[in-house]
């Protein structure tokens, strides 16, 4: 049986959590493919908002079995702080949530690798979230990683300290001035991962994954970060450290190419990005100030207050093409509402010429964006349950959109709850 994908579609920050939740009940499974706790899917229902990073967004469902696959970076504490998170709500995760043996282990020496590397760049850091994402994947290509199989090892502990040996002495090449205490970081780490071979289950899960398909099961993956943040095909070196695009759910699963159907992409109505790193459609104006509150624009992992500007159709139809999207899902339109003109980016400006795809650089000296004006409306979309009665210009919106990026939009989100989405007719 085919196996779904759910991607975003810009550079994060999509809404691709409350999505999943939404989803779930047409699926048995629920698979995580690729980022780590530098993600956080928020999540919001009954009046409780709930914030997830290592854990897929299929976990309050209680008929879905939610998978950590091996393309995810798992930091033990920071998923054992997740896990205790979830007590309140009755949630079996024995039963309900499985992690990949081959999943890579963030130690904490990575996370002071990640905050030295940054703090050595000066102006010139990436911004990172400083879980020590990067690091993990590096020693993972390096084929110096430590992997959740290895924990099941009696002499797992004797390669950490090699591998923790190393990361010290690079931090002291460095000479930057980092404070910490290792014995205090290791004391909370070797806790969680005690915690977690007791609480959680471990699998081989290419082959769970087979047998699901095998037997038919619906399985929906799941990724992390957005597709502009790819480590191949995002704004480099902006970006994170793994594959967020579709063909990372293959390697991040083991799914096979021909295996995948339906591939959902997520996008905002507008444009946020965490960070440094180009962003031609960003706004330093009263209108960017009026999307960023309106919309609650703040990093579920860091706090950071996003950069929003107007939607960039040039970078969506990039996404969507890479991805090989078959259905569209537009979030936040809600938050534009007031405006009364909205504008899309339709071109740019690159070197002197205009073109309608996304270049080697989106630098702001060589990168202008070509805008069309499209009107706004008034009406607070919030409370509206079907898409009759959406406004008139807020369906014209929608409809620019799916005519230039050539893909329907099957659902609109109108507010964070789960019980605020439409799910549109498009015949």
């Amino acid at each position: 049986m085919a196996i779904d994908l759910l991607l975003g579609l810009q550079w994060g920050d999509e809404g691709k959590g409350k999505i999943v939740d939404v989803l779930t009940k047409k699926y048995d499974i629920i698979a995580r493919f690729q980022g780590g706790p530098n993600a956080g899917h928020t999540l919001e229902f009954e009046g409780i908002k709930h914030v997830l990073h290592t854990i897929p967004s299929g976990i309050f469902h209680p008929k879905a079995t939610n998978l950590v696959g091996n393309g995810v970076v798992i930091d033990p504490v920071i998923f054992k702080q997740e896990l205790e998170n979830l007590a309140p709500f009755d949630i079996n995760v024995s039963e309900s949530l499985l992690v990949s043996r081959k999943a890579h282990l963030i130690l904490p020496t990575h996370r002071l690798l990640d905050a030295a590397s940054e703090m050595a760049k000066g102006k010139a850091k990436i911004g990172s979230t400083l879980k020590g994402i990067g690091p993990t994947y590096m020693d993972k290509t390096g084929r110096n990683g430590i992997r959740i199989g290895d924990i099941e090892l009696p002499t797992w502990k004797e390669k950490y300290a090699v591998l923790r040996d190393k990361h010290l002495a690079m931090i002291k090449n460095m000479k930057v001035s980092l404070e910490f205490s290792i014995e205090e970081l290791e004391t909370a780490f070797f806790d969680a991962v005690s915690y977690l071979k007791s609480t959680v289950s471990f699998v081989d899960s290419e082959e769970y994954l087979r047998i699901a398909q095998q037997n038919k099961q619906p399985i929906l993956a799941e990724g992390a970060q957005g597709s502009l943040l790819d480590i191949d095909f995002g704004t480099y070196p902006f970006v994170t450290s793994s594959n967020t695009t579709a063909a990372g759910a293959c390697t991040g699963l083991g799914i096979a190419p021909n295996r995948i159907g339906e591939v959902f992409g997520i996008f905002k109505a507008y444009t946020t990005r965490v960070g440094s790193g180009p962003f031609p459609t960003e706004l330093f104006d009263e209108v960017g100030e009026t999307m960023g509150r309106v919309g609650h624009e703040f990093g579920a992992t860091t706090g950071r207050a996003r950069r929003c500007g107007w939607l960039d159709l040039v970078a969506l139809k990039y996404a969507v093409e890479i991805n090989g999207v078959t259905q569209l899902m537009m979030m936040k339109g809600d938050v534009l509402s007031g405006f009364d003109e909205l504008k899309v980016c339709v071109a740019y400006t690159y070197r002197g010429e205009t073109i309608q795809h996304l270049p080697y650089s989106l630098n702001a000296d060589e990168v202008t964006p070509q805008y069309k004006t499209l009107k706004g409306w008034h009406e607070d979309l919030t409370q509206m349950c079907g898409e009759k009665e959406l406004p008139e210009t807020f369906k014209e919106y929608v409809a620019f959109i799916e005519d230039f990026v050539e893909t329907p939009i099957h659902i609109i989100s109108v507010g964070p709850d789960r019980t605020q989405t439409i799910f549109r007719s498009t015949e």
